[in-house]
């Protein structure tokens, strides 16, 4: 009798754990196909491995494809990469959902006469974002993405507005690499003084990043930008304003490279207007977009 009562507890037990796991099975499925549903918003397969810790943000992805590797430092030529961090950092704080456009109104206004609103001054946990965004939280009226494309790297002429410029961000930027992992410091003597360098440490996220870019237009070109990752979209487009794209396709072969530029082409002529009315689109990305290709 007891062995019998034994033999039936242990099918009970074994038939309940049957069923939870069956149970776990489906709340994974169901997990993954919210996952999948996500997908646009969030980070490339390629971070999948990396902890935390390696999530780099918009600015820091495009400084790293324009830091020399063993110099440490950007080009001495590269004008445009200050500005370009700028836009990074309008589109990462619109991408977290901290800043928007303006409603357009009855009569509807052009991206770049639209202010810039803050949605939520919830700290981002990055200095640089938060101090941007206390920025534009605390100015009335508010300014267009143009301005504070301005405003924040310091171009304007207006000394009552010298205040709004974001001062040291490359060198902030790399000191966030390094504690990432990604770079380390050293010091550099240029016979008249000497320069602080961040030559790369971790190569292997700097060559995921390079495939990343490279892949979004070979082999995961989708033909429409609106199927791409936000993200990635805009790495693309501001990588190519601060003059950096340039470094992720110099290891292609010519064909792939000839390929690859004529693909980014196509994006850069899109018409930023008529891409921001579209669905499942983010106006404000569209507008920082326009704001360097108009």
């Amino acid at each position: 009798m007891t062995s019998l009562t034994q033999r039936s507890s242990g099918l009970v037990q074994r038939r309940t754990e049957a069923s939870r796991t069956a149970a776990a099975d489906k709340e994974r499925g169901s997990g993954d196909e919210d996952n999948e549903a996500r997908r646009g918003e969030e980070q490339e397969d390629d971070d999948k491995g990396d902890s935390k810790e390696t999530r780099l943000t918009l600015m820091e992805e495009v400084l790293l494809l324009g830091l020399k590797d063993r110099e440490g430092y950007t080009s001495f030529w590269n004008d445009c990469i200050s500005s370009g961090l700028r836009g990074c950092m309008l589109i990462e704080l619109a991408l977290r959902g901290r800043l928007q456009l303006e409603a357009c109104g009855m009569r509807r206004k052009s991206l770049l006469a639209r202010k810039v609103i803050c949605k939520s001054d919830a700290p981002t946990g990055d200095v640089l974002l938060d101090e941007a965004l206390k920025h534009i939280k605390e100015t009335q009226p508010p300014e267009t993405v143009q301005s504070w494309i301005e405003l924040l790297s310091g171009e304007t002429w207006n000394p009552l507005k010298l205040h709004y410029q974001l001062r040291n961000v490359r060198e902030r930027l790399a000191k966030n690499l390094v504690e990432k992992g990604v770079l380390t410091t050293e010091k550099q003597n240029f016979l008249l003084f000497d320069m602080t360098t961040h030559p790369l440490t971790n190569n292997n996220i700097k060559q995921r990043l390079i495939k990343k870019v490279q892949e979004a237009v070979l082999e995961k070109w989708v033909n429409d930008p609106h199927r791409m990752d936000k993200r990635l979209l805009a790495l693309i487009f501001l990588a190519h304003s601060s003059d950096v794209l340039e470094n992720a396709f110099a290891p292609l072969l010519d064909d792939q490279y000839d390929l690859a530029m004529k693909r980014v082409r196509l994006l850069l002529d899109l018409e930023p207007e008529g891409e921001s009315m579209k669905t499942n689109t983010n106006e404000l990305l569209w507008a920082v977009v326009a704001a360097f290709t108009k």
